[in-house]
């Protein structure tokens, strides 16, 4: 899948590890982009990244160390913002207030107050900030967002999600000023909730005829950490035997239009990755660790006899894979013939989406709404946490515009709706 139109003039805040991700990506994207700056504090990590675009061939950009100056530069359209967690916010506050689309990264927000700053931003100035939430953009999302469109599901009822990874590890980058441990140290909440969360509310509509209510959290013990520093005689972690993070996070969001989300946050305990995507309605079933669905009148039952003699009826999951041929996202029917980029390809068509809203000028399918309204779980399930699971209510960062919002425009890219093409 090819843009056929101009390259979109983009600079880059921000080069370590995720800033040379994107830039990867980037550099497979023949003639769709040009990057004409970068930005970082470090001089060494400004160098490394001219020296990957000198061997690529690629035009060098202009190079800084402030990014205020880089957001100056005329030429300049948009900018990725890979930056620490608490800085990207304010930086995109500052590129959109130079006219320039920004491309937040994933991750929580601190306070409620600095989202409000990012809408109001936004607001003021006609153009937007989308987070490259790679996860809204996967395969399996989509295709339940179309399963959902299309009426399979039913009407929905209720949807998990979640971050259930085992980074323990990362607790002994403590001494480094590693960000996550860093949080994980000092911090209780649903650390990281957008890689589930973003493609749930996208099914369920949220700020566009639906909207997260209210919330609250509650957190287990916090035991993980120090037991795999222990088990493993990491002495990074420096004496370290305390982290506030508990060790499984649980939050429950109530919707506008009575839908539940249930989120899990775990990353100090031993288990595979997942983010526990369930999207459940009176039809049937998408549950992503069972790889598989389940649509009443499509996927396979059976009558068996129980030990009594009692008739009951036995229902069996289809493989995600059975419905691909007839309910895949027409995004992904034309890129699976060519899939390229991080992350099976989530980045490249997280990054494509916000180049055409560059280009066109347009809203992207990731808002500020969008970001404001994920974004907030963190701080939102902190504060629930630290009063006792106290239920409290989520901002409508729409102002009231969330009932009759109608949908995105016609695009591949939407996320509201599914397009044919």
């Amino acid at each position: 899948m090819q843009l056929e139109t101009r390259p979109v003039r983009i600079g880059i805040i921000g080069l370590g590890p995720r800033g040379e991700t994107l830039l990867a990506n980037l550099l497979a994207m023949t003639g769709e982009v040009e990057i004409v700056a970068v930005c970082d504090l470090q001089e060494a990590r400004i160098n490394k990244i001219l020296g990957i675009l000198a061997k690529a061939e690629r035009t060098q950009p202009k190079a800084f160390s402030n990014y205020q100056e880089m957001l100056a530069l005329p030429e300049l359209e948009g900018v990725l913002i890979p930056t620490s967690w608490n800085s990207h916010l304010q930086i995109a506050r500052d590129a959109m207030a130079q006219g320039k689309y920004a491309g937040i990264e994933v991750g929580g927000a601190t306070s409620l107050d600095e989202l409000w700053q990012l809408v109001h931003a936004a607001e003021a100035t006609g153009v937007s900030c989308m987070m490259l939430e790679n996860c809204c953009y996967g395969r399996n999302e989509l295709m339940a967002l179309n399963l959902a469109r299309k009426g399979l599901f039913g009407e929905l009822v209720h949807c998990s999600c979640g971050y259930e990874h085992d980074l323990a590890y990362m607790a002994c980058e403590i001494e480094n000023g590693f960000e996550r441990a860093l949080h994980n140290l000092h911090r209780n909440c649903d650390l990281y909730p957008t890689h589930g969360l973003g493609p749930i509310a996208k099914i369920l509509r949220i700020n566009r005829g639906n909207r997260f209510i209210s919330l609250t959290s509650t957190a287990s013990k916090a035991r993980g950490f120090a037991a795999a520093a222990e088990k493993n005689n990491w002495q990074g972690c420096a004496g370290h035997k305390v982290f506030n993070m508990g060790d499984v996070v649980t939050t429950v969001i109530r919707c506008a239009q009575g839908e539940t989300i249930t989120m899990t946050h775990c990353v100090s305990l031993p288990r595979p990755y997942s983010r526990c995507c369930r999207v459940q309605g009176t039809k049937g079933i998408w549950l992503e660790d069972a790889g598989g669905i389940f649509i009443d009148g499509i996927s396979p039952t059976c009558q068996q006899i129980d030990v009594a003699g009692n008739p009951y009826t036995v229902h069996k999951w289809n493989k995600v894979e059975e419905f691909y041929q007839q309910y895949d996202h027409p995004l992904w029917q034309e890129f699976r013939r060519n899939p390229i980029g991080g992350h099976g390809g989530m980045d490249i068509l997280t990054l494509r989406a916000f180049l055409a809203a560059i280009r066109d000028h347009a809203e992207p399918p990731i808002d500020v709404y969008d970001c404001a309204a994920w974004m907030s779980i963190t701080c939102l399930s902190e504060q629930s946490i630290a009063l006792g699971g106290m239920p409290l209510p989520c901002p409508d960062f729409t102002n009231g515009k969330w009932f009759n919002r109608t949908p995105a425009p016609p695009s591949i890219w939407c996320l509201d709706e599914v397009y044919e093409k």
